[in-house]
């Protein structure tokens, strides 16, 4: 089955020809012709499986078909992403996809200028892409308008449940149009994905390509048992593989993304960041190396790394286990994207086997376990001596620094508080105003 059996306009499959794509994924396979027919969807499918085309193609055929002038300050089509990286993403494919037919095309999302924003949606749009939060924004500011809204889409849904957009969502839900189409694609189904589809979904077919919550079958996953204080070294001696192509290394916090790339650098290995505290400039340049293969490491939080998607990732290191399961299930669909296969790498200290526990029951596997370096130990040694010589002692993070013996409480002061001139005058001292300066006035 080729694009045009689904029902795809010429123009769409000229430009999938021109970017190399002439067989459909099974997501696209399934969903394309549910919503040529403007059906309702509940999409499951994991990243990497080509779900963005599978709602931008026929939306953008649907659209060409019953042109119309888009009125000032509204749009046709709304796409909501939980993150800017994952809204850029969906709108330079709207974009690639729709090079041959007229619809605009415009992205808003916090970290940008909301009056530059305000500019774009003003004489109206065709297709907008945004986070929630600045969607709200231009509403509440009376620069964007939903009422003449046609298709909804609603991409990693369960993302946004976990970044607490829940009560933005339903807020936005209020102002639609009834009488419009609505698409949910979700890596996983919780209940409260289930709950809110109820919200937005009229009738809706369900396209599931794998079952809810499982992985990528194209990962190869891994575990290795370290030492908290070794994973340093560990991954050092990780990322010298000469097969890794492309990694994407996963912390759980900002902070610990930012140490992990200065610890790196101080054993001779460049990586970036990428963090909801970096500005967007610095989010785009470090994104930008790391597709071109500049810099071959990017360390990330869970956050910041939707909406990537880079080919050629050839390997995805949790260096910290998520402590919300389903969030593993997307950090390892950053690799094995477009047909490829990749490799997923655990690094698990004691602390965190709750954590491998909770993945391997929602994922229904085990993950293989991977025995630590021949002469770990000495390797781990050089490596934090190097380390050391090169950039000094680095602090160690609060759960790791050793716990001595407390200071000594500092003495109580033992002398008499100096008095104020309030307490001077109510004993008839020198205080201003007081009987004795009276006198010697």
């Amino acid at each position: 089955m080729n694009f045009q059996d689904l029902g795809l306009a010429e123009p769409l499959v000229r430009a999938l020809h021109a970017k190399g794509y002439d067989q459909p994924t099974p997501i696209q396979r399934d969903a394309i012709p549910h919503l040529l027919q403007g059906r309702d969807l509940l999409g499951i499918a994991q990243t990497g499986t080509g779900k963005t085309a599978a709602f931008v193609l026929p939306s953008i055929q649907r659209l060409s078909a019953a042109p119309k002038r888009t009125l000032p300050t509204h749009c046709r089509m709304l796409v909501l992403a939980p993150t800017r990286e994952l809204a850029s993403q969906i709108a330079e494919q709207a974009r690639l996809y729709g090079k041959f037919q007229r619809l605009s095309v415009v992205t808003v999302f916090g970290g940008t200028s909301v009056n530059k924003d305000r500019q774009n949606v003003r004489p109206g749009v065709d297709i907008l892409v945004a986070t929630p939060g600045r969607l709200l924004d231009l509403i509440d500011q009376q620069a964007l308008s939903l009422a003449q809204l046609e298709i909804l889409v609603l991409d990693e849904a369960d993302q946004m449940l976990d970044l607490g957009f829940i009560h933005a969502l339903k807020r936005i839900v209020r102002m639609l149009p009834k009488q419009r189409q609505s698409l949910f694609f979700s890596a996983t189904m919780p209940p409260a994905i289930r709950q809110l589809a109820d919200q937005f979904l009229d009738q809706p077919v369900t396209v599931s390509v794998v079952p809810a919550a499982t992985t990528a079958e194209r990962v190869d996953q891994y575990v290795t048992f370290v030492n908290q204080t070794e994973k340093q070294a560990l991954l050092t001696l990780t990322l010298a593989d000469p097969a890794i192509d492309r990694a994407l290394v996963f912390t759980r916090t900002k902070h610990g993304a930012d140490r992990v790339v200065k610890l790196l650098a101080g054993n001779g290995v460049r990586a970036n960041a990428i963090h909801g505290n970096k500005s967007q400039g610095q989010r785009e340049r470090a994104l930008g190396e790391f597709k071109s293969g500049e810099v071959k490491i990017l360390v990330a939080t869970d956050i910041a790394a939707r909406g990537i998607d880079v080919s050629g990732v050839s390997h995805v290191v949790n260096f910290e286990l998520p402590n919300v399961p389903e969030q593993y299930v997307h950090r390892i669909g950053r690799t094995a994207r477009a047909g490829n296969s990749g490799i997923a790498i655990a690094f698990c200290a004691e602390d965190e086997r709750p954590y491998l526990k909770d993945i391997e029951k929602l994922t229904r596997q085990k993950l293989t376990v991977q025995p630590l370096p021949a002469d770990f130990l000495r390797q781990a040694d050089r490596i934090k001596a190097e380390r050391v010589k090169a950039v000094g002692a680095d602090p160690l993070p609060r759960e790791e620094r050793p716990r001595g013996p407390r200071p000594p409480a500092r003495p109580r002061a033992t002398h008499q508080p100096v008095p104020t001139n309030q307490a001077r005058r109510r004993r008839g001292g020198r205080g201003r105003g007081g009987p004795r300066a009276a006198a010697g006035a």
